[in-house]
């Protein structure tokens, strides 16, 4: 396959619009999901995110970007104030209503009912889950992290609980997300189903790896 190139002098003088789509594709496949939050008049919201990030898991940590705040960021401003928010798996049955949520709604106006995606709560947690989502997880804001060279924010959360379909659990702690339908996307806009190619053994320099069988919790 035959490469071309694109210099950063070439990035800066290109259309604003495919310079966003290009460098939004570079990156590959990345995790997409909604994440539900309620203000404090406790309207709901539901937005599409796809910069979540596992950042750790001793205490479980997840991160994700916040845009620059220039305009109003509802999941933003909810999530600080109320300290609570979910992540949602987006599967191939809601992918079209889970993009939907990045249009600019009015903070009044609920993802979830122009989407018609439907938010159940579960455990006391007071931020909404996705119902149609098969894998939801409670949160807890920790911390906010300020970028300052484009505005933006890294938002870290703690982990409160994981919902998941029971079949979906391997005795060694791996979630099958492909059993449980989990799509990624790529760029903006291109959402795609996949296919395991293997799980591989813990890598070490002295031992061959190993293609790793996949068993259930009963």
């Amino acid at each position: 396959m035959k490469l071309k190139s694109i210099s950063a002098v070439e990035l800066e003088e290109m259309d604003s619009r495919k310079r966003i789509n290009l460098i939004n594709a570079i990156v590959g496949f990345k995790c997409v999901n909604l994440i539900g939050t309620v203000d404090d008049l406790d309207n709901e919201n539901l937005a599409v995110f796809s910069s979540i990030v596992h950042l750790g898991s001793s205490p479980a940590l997840i991160g994700f970007i916040a845009r620059p705040d220039s305009v109003e960021r509802h999941t933003l401003t909810n999530l600080v104030r109320s300290g609570v928010y979910t992540i949602n798996h987006i599967n191939t049955a809601i992918f079209e209503k889970a993009h939907q949520t990045s249009a600019r709604y009015d903070a009044k106006v609920s993802e979830f009912d122009a989407t018609d995606l439907k938010s159940e709560y579960k455990m006391d947690f007071k931020a909404p889950f996705v119902k149609e989502s098969n894998i939801q997880i409670a949160m807890k804001f920790k911390q906010k992290i300020d970028i300052e060279l484009n505005g933006t924010s890294l938002i870290i959360g703690e982990v409160v609980a994981i919902h998941y379909p029971e079949d979906c659990l391997c005795t060694d702690g791996f979630i099958d997300i492909e059993k449980a339908e989990t799509i990624t996307c790529s760029g903006l806009d291109s959402y795609h189903s996949t296919n395991r190619l293997s799980r591989l053994s813990y890598a070490k320099p002295d031992k061959a790896l190993e293609s790793l069988k996949i068993i259930y919790v009963d």
